[in-house]
C-alpha cells in the first residue's frame, strides 16, 4: 500500500476507533503510525488495541508503527465543598496541603513540590489557563494569591506553573508501570510527558533499554528552553501545542513550533506536531478553513508527521478526520511552492561520511531520471538522514529488522520494507530493484540509487553509494560474480 505523500499521520485510538473495521479502515484511509494514549483506558484495554493493529499488519502486509503515550504528573487541585466557586479579578485565593474541603478563599493544592519551587510574582495556571493567579507570598506549605484572571474554580481541575522549573520527573509511579508495559507489549515508540530538562529523557532511556524509541514531548516553557539539549538526547520530538499554548502567551507558539520543527529536522530525528489540529471534527464531518490551514503550515514546515488526538479517539467523524490530513497532505507536497518552502529551509550539516553519501543520493536522483532512493538499514539512522535532506523521490527503506521498519513508520517520506538480511552488495541491490518493482515506485526501464554500509549488519557503516538498473540482468552483467 502506497502512500502518495510523505508526510506521515498519527491516529490517536479510543472508544470511538478500538474495534478491528475501524482500526483498519484508519489505516486504509492514511493513518501510518497508531498512538495508545496512556492517560485512558486500562492495561487491558491498551493490549486489546495492540493485538488489533498487529492483526491489520499481518493482514495487509505493511508495518505499522505503534506509539504509547505516557500521562506524565498530573497536578490537580483538591476538592471543595460546594460544587464550584467563582473567582474574580483581584480576589485572594490561598492554595495549601490542608486536605479540607476548599471553600471561595482556599484549596488544597496536594504537591508540595510546587510550593518547594514557588517564588513570589509565580503564576499559576487553573483548567487549561481559564483562571490565573498571582503568588503574592508563599512557604513549604502554602501560596497566597491575587485572581489575575477570574473563572470558575471546580474539584481536581488541573494547575500549571509556568514560571519555574518544578523538582518532579517526568516519569511519576504510573508511568514507570505504563513504561515497563508498553515495552513489554512490543510498542515502538515512547511519547515522554512533561519534559523539563535533558535528564528526564535520559531516565526514560534508561527504562526502555532500547526496546522502544523515546520521543520528548515539548509542551512545557522549561523544555523549550531546554530544546538543544533535550534534542540531543531523544530520537524524536512532538510540538504538544496544548499545554505550550496555556503556559505561554499563545501568539507565540507559532514561531516556536517552526524553531522546534526546525531543530529536528536538522538533527535528522522525527518531528509530529499535535494538538487541535482538527478539532472541530470531533463534533462534525468537515473541518474549518484555518483547521486545514493549521495542518498544511505544518506540512510546509517539513514536519515528518501531524497528529489526531480526539478527532480520531472519541470524534464521531474518525475515518473522515484522517481522510482530511491525507487529501490535505497530498495537495500541499503537490504545490510548488512546498518545494520552494522546503528546500529553502533544508539545513546542510554535513560531518561524516554517511551525510555526504545521503546528500549525494538526493542530488544525484534530483538531478537524473532515478525513481526512488533506496535505503538499506539496521537502525534506521540512514534513513532518518536521507529523509532530512527532503528529496524529491521517494524513499524505499530496506531492513531485515522488523522493529527497525515499524519505527522509521515515523520518519518523513519512508516506505519501509522488510528484506532478507544481506552479506553482499550484489544481493543488496538486486534486494532493492526487487522492491521499488514490486512496490511499484519503478519499472524495469528506470534507475534507482542505492545507499548502504559494508560490511552488511553493522549499525553506522553506510559508505556506499550505486546507481542501479532495475532490470536484474544488468545487474548480473555488471557483477557476475
Amino acid at each position: 500500500m502506497r502512500r502518495l505523500r510523505n508526510v506521515k499521520i498519527v491516529a490517536t485510538l479510543g472508544p470511538a476507533s478500538s474495534d478491528y473495521k475501524t482500526i483498519r479502515a484508519l489505516f486504509e484511509a492514511g493513518a501510518d503510525v497508531f498512538r495508545l494514549n496512556m492517560s485512558h483506558g486500562t492495561h487491558d484495554d491498551i493490549r486489546a488495541r495492540h493485538v488489533i493493529i498487529r492483526q491489520v499488519e499481518a493482514d495487509t502486509g505493511r508495518p505499522i508503527c505503534i506509539l504509547a503515550d505516557l500521562q506524565g504528573p498530573k497536578l490537580r487541585v483538591g476538592a471543595f465543598a460546594a460544587p464550584s466557586h467563582d473567582l474574580a479579578q483581584g480576589d485572594k485565593f490561598r492554595f495549601d496541603l490542608d486536605p479540607a474541603l476548599g471553600d471561595g478563599t482556599r484549596v488544597q493544592l496536594p504537591h508540595p513540590e510546587i510550593f518547594a519551587a514557588l517564588e513570589p510574582g509565580a503564576s499559576l495556571l487553573i483548567n487549561d489557563g481559564k483562571i490565573a493567579v498571582r503568588v503574592e507570598t508563599c512557604g513549604k506549605d502554602f501560596a497566597d494569591c491575587v485572581v489575575t484572571v477570574g473563572g470558575t474554580i471546580s474539584n481536581r481541575k488541573g494547575v500549571n506553573v509556568p514560571d519555574v522549573v518544578l523538582p518532579l520527573a517526568a516519569l511519576s509511579a504510573k508511568d514507570r508501570k505504563d513504561l515497563e508495559f508498553a515495552c513489554e507489549l512490543g510498542v515502538d515508540w515512547l511519547a515522554l510527558s512533561f519534559v523539563q530538562r535533558p535528564e528526564d529523557v535520559i531516565e526514560a532511556r534508561e527504562l526502555a533499554k532500547g526496546r522502544a524509541a523515546v520521543l520528548s514531548k515539548i509542551e512545557k516553557p522549561a523544555a523549550v528552553k531546554a530544546y538543544d539539549a533535550i534534542l540531543e538526547v531523544s530520537d524524536g520530538i512532538m510540538v504538544a501545542r496544548g499545554d505550550l499554548g496555556v503556559e505561554l502567551p499563545v501568539h507565540s507558539v507559532p514561531p516556536i513550533q517552526k524553531r522546534l520543527v526546525r531543530g529536528a529536522r536538522a538533527a535528522a530525528k522525527p518531528v509530529i506536531v499535535a494538538t487541535q489540529m482538527l478539532e472541530s471534527m470531533i463534533e462534525s464531518p468537515m473541518p474549518t478553513r484555518a483547521e486545514v490551514s493549521d495542518v498544511a503550515t505544518a506540512i510546509y514546515e517539513g514536519a515528518d508527521a501531524i497528529m489526531l488526538s480526539a478527532e480520531s479517539a472519541a470524534g464521531k467523524y474518525p475515518i473522515e478526520a484522517v481522510q482530511t490530513m491525507n487529501n490535505v497532505a497530498i495537495s500541499v507536497e503537490s504545490d510548488p511552492t512546498y518545494r520552494q518552502v522546503i528546500e529553502a529551509s533544508r539545513s546542510v550539516n554535513r560531518s561524516s561520511v554517511a551525510d555526504g553519501i545521503v546528500a549525494a543520493a538526493r542530488e544525484i536522483a534530483e538531478s537524473a531520471d532515478i525513481k526512488a532512493i533506496c535505503v538499506f538499514s539496521q537502525s534506521g539512522t540512514t534513513v532518518n538522514l536521507v529523509a532530512r535532506e527532503r528529496p524529491r523521490v521517494p524513499i524505499l527503506a530496506l531492513t531485515p529488522l522488523m522493529g527497525t521498519a515499524r519505527r522509521m513508520c515515523l520518519t518523513w517520506g519512508a516506505h519501509c520494507v522488510i528484506t532478507e538480511e544481506q552479506d553482499r552488495f550484489k544481493g543488496a541491490v538486486i534486494s532493492a530493484v526487487r522492491a521499488a518493482l514490486d512496490h511499484g515506485f519503478a519499472t524495469e526501464t528506470d534507475q534507482i540509487v542505492l545507499t548502504a554500509g559494508v560490511p552488511f549488519n553493522v549499525q553506522g557503516t553506510t559508505n556506499i553509494l550505486r546507481v542501479a538498473p532495475c532490470d536484474e540482468r544488468l545487474i548480473y552483467r555488471a557483477d557476475p560474480e
